[in-house]
């Protein structure tokens, strides 16, 4: 597995770690997490600038975006 994706994953877990035994609660919470950590990667990955990656980053922004203020709301109820 790439380490990018073993670090986004820890990073994941480590946020919504309560000390308890994994419930259905938490396995959603993680995929949530680990979703919007590897969108913003990819946002951060294109975005370098230039007109066409910063267009791509906001096209992806976009896409995520439920009216909640962007790429780190993109559909994860807090």
């Amino acid at each position: 597995m790439n380490e990018l994706i073993k670090e986004l994953a820890k990073q994941a877990s480590k946020d919504n770690s309560d000390g308890y035994p994994v419930t259905l609660e938490y396995t959603n919470k993680f995929a949530e997490k680990f979703a919007e950590l590897i969108v913003l990667e990819c946002v951060n990955a294109v975005m370098d600038g230039s007109k066409e990656g910063d267009h791509y980053a906001m096209r992806i922004e976009q896409h995520f975006d439920n009216g909640q203020g962007g790429i780190l709301h993109f559909g994860v109820e807090e």
